[in-house]
Protein backbone atom coordinates (compact mmCIF):
# COMPACT_ATOMS: atom_id res chain seq x y z
CA UNK A 1 0.00 0.00 0.00
CA UNK A 2 1.43 3.42 -1.25
CA UNK A 3 1.65 6.18 1.38
CA UNK A 4 -0.61 8.07 0.04
CA UNK A 5 -3.14 5.25 1.12
CA UNK A 6 -2.10 5.25 4.52
CA UNK A 7 -2.22 8.94 4.93
CA UNK A 8 -5.61 9.38 4.20
CA UNK A 9 -5.02 10.39 0.54
CA UNK A 10 -7.19 9.02 -2.26
CA UNK A 11 -8.26 5.52 -1.73
CA UNK A 12 -6.84 2.08 -3.09
CA UNK A 13 -8.69 0.00 -5.96
CA UNK A 14 -9.08 -2.66 -2.98
CA UNK A 15 -10.53 -0.13 -0.67
CA UNK A 16 -12.95 1.21 -3.37
CA UNK A 17 -13.86 -2.43 -4.20
CA UNK A 18 -14.66 -3.69 -0.39
CA UNK A 19 -16.52 -0.91 -0.02
CA UNK A 20 -18.70 -1.50 -2.67
CA UNK A 21 -19.20 -4.99 -1.92
CA UNK A 22 -20.31 -3.84 1.40
CA UNK A 23 -22.77 -1.14 0.52
CA UNK A 24 -24.20 -4.05 -1.66
CA UNK A 25 -24.32 -6.36 0.61
CA UNK A 26 -25.80 -3.89 3.63
CA UNK A 27 -28.47 -2.84 0.69
CA UNK A 28 -29.44 -6.18 0.65
CA UNK A 29 -29.89 -7.21 3.89
CA UNK A 30 -32.33 -3.66 4.45
CA UNK A 31 -34.31 -4.65 1.35
CA UNK A 32 -34.72 -8.09 2.60
CA UNK A 33 -36.20 -6.75 5.93
CA UNK A 34 -33.20 -9.48 7.58
CA UNK A 35 -33.60 -7.10 10.93
CA UNK A 36 -35.69 -7.74 12.84
CA UNK A 37 -36.69 -4.74 14.43
CA UNK A 38 -40.42 -3.04 15.00
CA UNK A 39 -38.87 0.09 14.75
CA UNK A 40 -37.40 0.03 11.29
CA UNK A 41 -40.69 -1.73 9.69
CA UNK A 42 -42.15 0.81 7.00
CA UNK A 43 -38.93 2.73 6.82
CA UNK A 44 -36.96 3.07 3.58
CA UNK A 45 -33.16 3.35 4.35
CA UNK A 46 -30.90 4.18 1.46
CA UNK A 47 -26.95 3.55 1.85
CA UNK A 48 -25.45 6.22 -0.65
CA UNK A 49 -21.40 5.22 -0.03
CA UNK A 50 -19.41 2.94 2.34
CA UNK A 51 -15.47 4.18 3.55
CA UNK A 52 -13.11 1.78 4.06
CA UNK A 53 -10.40 2.72 6.57
CA UNK A 54 -6.74 1.80 4.59
CA UNK A 55 -6.40 -1.75 6.94
CA UNK A 56 -10.28 -2.99 5.62
CA UNK A 57 -10.37 -3.26 9.16
CA UNK A 58 -13.05 -0.46 9.46
CA UNK A 59 -15.87 0.12 7.23
CA UNK A 60 -18.09 3.75 7.72
CA UNK A 61 -21.69 2.57 6.32
CA UNK A 62 -23.60 6.40 4.98
CA UNK A 63 -27.22 5.82 5.44
CA UNK A 64 -29.99 8.11 4.64
CA UNK A 65 -33.77 7.14 4.83
CA UNK A 66 -36.32 8.18 2.10
CA UNK A 67 -37.74 11.42 2.80
CA UNK A 68 -34.46 12.14 4.82
CA UNK A 69 -36.59 12.10 8.11
CA UNK A 70 -35.90 10.38 11.43
CA UNK A 71 -32.04 10.23 10.33
CA UNK A 72 -30.35 9.64 13.71
CA UNK A 73 -33.50 7.60 14.95
CA UNK A 74 -32.28 5.24 12.11
CA UNK A 75 -28.41 5.38 12.88
CA UNK A 76 -28.96 4.32 16.54
CA UNK A 77 -31.61 1.34 14.78
CA UNK A 78 -28.96 0.52 13.16
CA UNK A 79 -26.05 0.71 15.90
CA UNK A 80 -28.17 -2.05 18.03
CA UNK A 81 -28.13 -4.24 14.94
CA UNK A 82 -24.23 -3.71 14.73
CA UNK A 83 -23.03 -7.17 15.86
CA UNK A 84 -25.58 -8.81 13.45
CA UNK A 85 -25.40 -7.05 10.47
CA UNK A 86 -21.48 -7.34 11.20
CA UNK A 87 -21.58 -11.30 10.76
CA UNK A 88 -23.97 -10.88 7.42
CA UNK A 89 -21.80 -8.64 5.86
CA UNK A 90 -19.08 -11.06 6.80
CA UNK A 91 -20.98 -14.30 5.32
CA UNK A 92 -21.43 -11.61 1.93
CA UNK A 93 -18.07 -10.32 1.26
CA UNK A 94 -14.95 -12.89 2.11
CA UNK A 95 -12.08 -10.93 3.74
CA UNK A 96 -9.76 -12.23 6.15
CA UNK A 97 -11.40 -10.36 8.98
CA UNK A 98 -14.91 -8.60 9.30
CA UNK A 99 -14.46 -4.96 9.61
CA UNK A 100 -16.23 -3.32 12.53
CA UNK A 101 -18.81 -0.91 11.34
CA UNK A 102 -20.51 2.19 12.38
CA UNK A 103 -23.27 4.32 10.76
CA UNK A 104 -23.17 7.77 9.84
CA UNK A 105 -25.75 10.05 8.46
CA UNK A 106 -24.61 10.93 4.82
CA UNK A 107 -24.43 14.77 4.74
CA UNK A 108 -24.06 14.50 0.75
CA UNK A 109 -27.32 15.55 -0.28
CA UNK A 110 -27.78 18.19 2.21
CA UNK A 111 -24.74 19.48 0.70
CA UNK A 112 -26.21 18.96 -2.97
CA UNK A 113 -29.44 20.83 -1.49
CA UNK A 114 -26.97 24.06 -0.04
CA UNK A 115 -25.29 24.93 -3.41
CA UNK A 116 -28.37 24.18 -5.80
CA UNK A 117 -30.07 27.00 -3.06
CA UNK A 118 -26.57 28.88 -3.95
CA UNK A 119 -26.70 28.65 -7.12
CA UNK A 120 -30.53 29.67 -7.98
CA UNK A 121 -30.46 32.93 -5.18
CA UNK A 122 -31.06 36.27 -6.53
CA UNK A 123 -27.27 37.62 -6.05
CA UNK A 124 -25.86 34.58 -8.43
CA UNK A 125 -28.78 35.21 -10.88
CA UNK A 126 -27.93 38.71 -11.37
CA UNK A 127 -24.61 38.07 -12.12
CA UNK A 128 -25.82 35.48 -14.36
CA UNK A 129 -27.98 38.34 -16.16
CA UNK A 130 -24.92 41.07 -15.99
CA UNK A 131 -23.34 42.08 -19.76
CA UNK A 132 -20.67 40.65 -20.27
CA UNK A 133 -17.56 43.30 -20.18
CA UNK A 134 -15.05 43.10 -22.88
CA UNK A 135 -11.47 43.15 -21.10
CA UNK A 136 -9.31 42.77 -24.31
CA UNK A 137 -10.68 46.52 -25.89
CA UNK A 138 -8.45 48.18 -27.76
CA UNK A 139 -6.70 50.96 -25.46
CA UNK A 140 -5.31 52.69 -28.71
CA UNK A 141 -1.63 51.99 -28.09
CA UNK A 142 -1.82 48.99 -30.93
CA UNK A 143 -1.49 46.17 -27.73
Amino acid sequence: MSRLHQKGGEPSQRMLRVAELIRHAMAQLLSRGEINDPDLAGLVVTIPSVRMSPDLKLATIYVMPLGGAAQEQIVAILDRHKKFLRGEIAHHVNLKYAPEIRFKVDESFANAEKIDALLHSPKVAQDLTAPAQDDDQDNGDGN
